[in-house]
This record gives structure tokens, sequence and C-alpha cells, in this order.
């Protein structure tokens, strides 16, 4: 049936069996464990209270199993997605207050509606518009972001909101002596044991094991007598229904954050569940329908007071891990977070802050990407600098800035190398009909009067000056010697107007010069348009061939 289609859920729980659900149960029950603290960490760090955190690890949790084609793949609050709310709708309004968190649950809805269109118009091809070097840089910036915004709470420091980041790192340095040493103490602490329990005990979850213990110290102490900052009241019960008020004006406001985090967002997502595609040797993920999903989940969720969501790295590694084989884990891990919500928000009330800082500032080192980087300088020197001007962007102009940047980088590396493609001299290799590139292939050989050039890209408007200047140049390297230029357009998949002009330019050239044109290995779809734009009949029938040594015993025969 076609909803099936709509819903991978329901194909995903084909022969589904006992043993199954249990996998799914664990694994369900064990993201909710990770969910609870890093929801509430990741909603203080997107400016909004703990509370929301745990919204967003509920409705759109739910939907997103309905309808994601990815198995083990889980979403909720992350860090990356809490830092572009903040850093946009804190230009607006002030984090905390109730316009502010208005405003997020807004762009939510907004965010999830520019998804869902995003998939109806089939633009899940839109995710590439950010390649790896660009998120490398920009993810890497985000850590530094992410973790400068954690030293008020690190410190124990009231900090002014500042506009440049180098700002807010002069001002928590210059007033070290008034640090609060138990904040720091709880939060340094908590840092220690989650970094121990990764090292030496990786099963054991240890975001949920601080803040059990911050708890504790805290009630039983009474640390907040102390200045120890604690959570405080989260209200009880499952989130209410709203319907965000939507202005035009308010759309133009939340328009950079909008555009930044729907980006963001369904970068993540895809690029997790491909590469647990990858490593549980599995395939079905949609692009298009991960558009679907995402988009539903945060325009569902915003009704229900869900702050953005997206996929989160760890948590889908740990479900995976835990054995996840459908959808369902994710509703589990739902309905286990609307437990906690219903039963035991009061448990959270002595819950310092600082112990959320320090869940913070553990994740973000998986967001470093600075080892990568640096193996790119020896790898692809473009990619290098894409990477460090991404990062630079991120750092020196802003969050939404360095995305825009890093996606004009992407867009301009594409255009530069479409407009400058690789273009090879081929010779045919002794005692056999293959033809290589001549520099990489000192022995090929190249027949007397003849010269193959092969260009490998498809021939349009960006490239069609380039194309002809370039076989041009190749040519008069051999003034008088040339009799045939050969062709060899098996990689040219696809020809526009501009790149018909530019080959019956070539001919009329290669004519003047007393230059018989030949074309070999040219594609159907290749040879339906010369044909249209009669440049077959202009270069003549007989002067195509299938491969180039046809071409050249024709040329000997002659």
């Amino acid at each position: 049936m076609r909803w099936r289609k709509y819903f991978p859920l329901a194909e995903q729980l084909k022969d589904y069996s006992k043993n199954r659900f249990r996998f799914d149960l664990i694994a369900g029950l064990t993201v909710c464990i990770m969910l609870v603290p890093q929801g509430m960490a990741y909603a203080l760090l997107a400016g909004v209270p703990p509370i929301y955190g745990l919204y967003a690890g509920v409705v759109p949790l739910f939907i997103y199993g309905l309808m994601s084609s990815t198995r083990q793949v889980s979403i909720g609050p992350v860090a990356v997605s809490a830092l572009l709310v903040l850093a946009g709708v804190s230009q607006i309004a002030i984090p905390g207050s109730p316009e502010y968190i208005a405003l997020v649950i807004l762009a939510g809805l907004l965010i999830g509606i520019a998804q869902f269109t995003m998939g109806l118009f089939r633009l899940g091809f839109l995710v590439n518009l950010l390649s790896n070097p660009v998120i490398m840089g920009f993810t890497s910036a985000a850590a530094i972001i992410i973790g400068v915004s954690q030293l008020k709470y690190l410190f124990g420091i009231k900090v002014p909101r500042f506009e440049q980041l180098y700002e807010t790192v002069y001002y928590v340095f210059s007033h070290l002596q008034e640090t609060h040493w138990l904040s720091f103490a709880i939060c340094s602490g908590a840092i220690f044991i989650m970094l121990a329990l990764k090292k030496w005990a990786p099963a054991v979850p240890g975001a949920l094991l601080v803040t059990i213990i911050g708890i504790v110290l805290s009630s039983y102490l009474m640390l907040e007598s102390h200045g120890l900052i604690i959570v405080g009241d989260i209200p009880a019960g499952f989130p209410p229904f709203q319907f965000p008020e939507i202005t035009w004006n308010k759309v133009q406001l939340l328009g950079p954050t909008i555009l930044t985090v729907t980006i963001m967002s369904v970068v993540e997502t895809i690029s997790i569940g491909k590469a647990l595609e990858i490593k549980n040797k599995q395939s079905g993920i949609r692009p298009n329908q991960e558009l679907f999903a995402l988009g539903a989940s945060k325009m569902i969720g915003a009704l229900f007071q869900a702050i953005p969501s997206s996929a989160s790295f760890t948590r889908s590694a740990v479900n995976n891990d835990s054995g996840a084989n459908t959808g369902l884990a994710s509703i589990i891990a739902a309905l286990a977070t609307s437990l906690v919500l219903v039963f035991f928000t009061p448990l959270f009330y002595y819950l310092p802050e600082a112990i959320l800082a320090a869940i913070v500032l553990v994740a973000i080192r998986g967001l470093f990407e600075i080892k990568g980087i640096a193996q790119l300088w020896n790898i692809d020197r473009r990619d290098f600098y894409m990477a460090i001007i991404t990062f630079l962007a991120t750092i020196g102009l802003g969050i939404a800035e360095g995305v825009f940047t890093g996606v004009a980088l992407s867009l301009l590396s594409v255009l530069f190398q479409s407009s400058r493609p690789h273009i090879a001299v081929l010779g045919q290799l002794p005692n056999s009909d293959y033809f290589r590139n001549i520099k990489r292939y000192p022995e090929a050989i190249q027949h007397e009067g003849v010269l193959i050039i092969r260009f490998d890209a498809s021939l349009f408007f960006l490239n069609a000056t380039y194309f002809k200047d370039k076989i041009k140049k190749r040519v008069n390297r051999y003034p008088g010697k040339l009799e045939v230029l050969i062709l060899d357009t098996s990689s040219i998949i696809n020809i526009d107007s501009s790149g018909l002009s530019a080959l019956r330019d070539l001919h009329r050239w290669c004519t003047d010069q007393n230059i018989e044109l030949y074309l070999a290995g040219t594609m159907g779809p290749v040879r339906d348009s010369l044909a249209r734009a009669d440049l077959r009949s202009l270069i003549g029938p007989d002067h195509f061939f299938r491969h180039p040594i046809d071409a050249i015993e024709f040329a000997q025969k002659d």
C-alpha cells in the first residue's frame, strides 16, 4: 500500500519477532537514559529551561521512529542545533525570556515546514551543499564556541553577553579571581568521571551517573545555600499542546536561523544514517523520506513545546550498539522519556547546572576535527583551505555566517572544478587496445600524425571555452605535424547548446588547420544532441567511432 512508503516502520516490522523486540526495547531504554541528562544540558545551551530538552525527546522522537527510513538513527536535542538556535534567536530576544522561548518553538515549527517542503519537492540532493571539509571546519569552530559558552558554568562566573567570542574569553580569564570553587569542583569532577568511564567502563552511562551523583550531593549537603546554581522546579506532565503564534515579521527575523538549522540538521541526520548503514552493511536510507521524517517530527513536536531537534551521533551509536532493529526503538525511547516527564521531574530539582555544563563539555569532544583537517593538507590543499576558511569565518563572524560561508565555498569549489575539468593526451599501451594518459604511462605510444585527447567532464556553458582553448593549445604543440585529432568523448555524459557551439567552432578551426576531427566513444544521449544540432552530419557520420583504436585504424587506412 502507498502509505507504507511514508511510514517505513510498517515495512521494518515485517517478520518481527520477540527477540528483535527485546533488542529494540533495550536500545530504546538505553537511549532514554542518555537523552534525559543530555536533553536538559542542550536545552540550557539553546538558552531555554531544561524541561524543553525533555519535551524534544518525546513527540519528535516518536514521529521520527514512525517515518524514518533509517533503523538506528536517534534524534533529539544536539549541541550544534542548540548553538545555532542560540546564536540566531538571541539576536531577537533575551535567552530564557518567554518571548525567546516562544521564538525558539516557532523556529522549530518553521524549520519543520521547510524540511517537509524540501521533501515534497524531492530536494534531498541539497544536503550536498555542504562538503565534508566545510562540515569539518564548521563543527570544529562550533565546538570551540560551545566550549566558551560553558565557561561561566565551569567557573561559576556571571558573564555578560558579548558579540565576539574573544570578548567572552577575555572577560572570563580576567575575572578568574571570582571563580566559584564549588561549581568548578563539581563541573571538573563530573568531567573527570565521564572521561574515566569512557576509557575504562564505556558501558556505564556516564552522563546519567554524574547526574545522579550531582543531585544526591546537592540535596544532601544543601549546596544551594553555598552559592551553587541548581536547575530548580521542573514542570511535571506531558508537554502541553500549543500552536505557536506566527507573524510575517517573526518569520523574517528567524529566516537566517531557519535556513542554517534546516541545512545542518539534514546534513547531520543523513550523514549519521549513511555511516551506520555502512557499519551494518545495510541499505535503505532515502534522503527525501528523511526530509519528510525530520520535517514532520519538528512540526508536530513544536505543537508540543519541543525545541528544534536533529540526529545525535552519540545516541545513534548507542542505539545501534544496543541492537536497535527498527524505528520502534525510537518510539520506546520517546515513551520512556514521557514517563520521566510525568513521574520523575521532581527528582531533578537539585541538579546543579555545573553538571549539565560538564555533559556538554564532554560531548563536544566528538565535534573537533582538527586531525581530519590536518590530514587534508596532504590529501587535497583546496579542501584544506575550505575547512580553514569556514573555521575562521565561524569563529570570527558568527555561526550563521560560518554556515553561509561554507555553502558558498562548496558551490564555488564545484563551479571551479566544473569549469576546469581534467584533460588528458592519450597514448596506446604496447601490445594492447588500451589507451592511457601519457603523463601517467610514459610507455604509451603516440601514433604519428594523430593526437588523441580525452575530456573528463560533461561539456556545457561553464567549461565550453576552456574546452576549446585547451584543445587548441595541445594541438598547437605539433605545428604542421598533425593530420587527425581524435576526441575520446567517453567521459562526456551530457552536452548543452554552449558545448555544441564549442564543438562546432573546434571543427571549423580543425578544418582551417587541415586536421580531420574524429569522435570516439560518444554516448547515445550526446550523439542524439549532436544529431539534433546537425553536428553529426557536419563532422561526418563516418568520423564517429566506438573506440579510439577504430579511429586510428580508419585514419591509417586513409
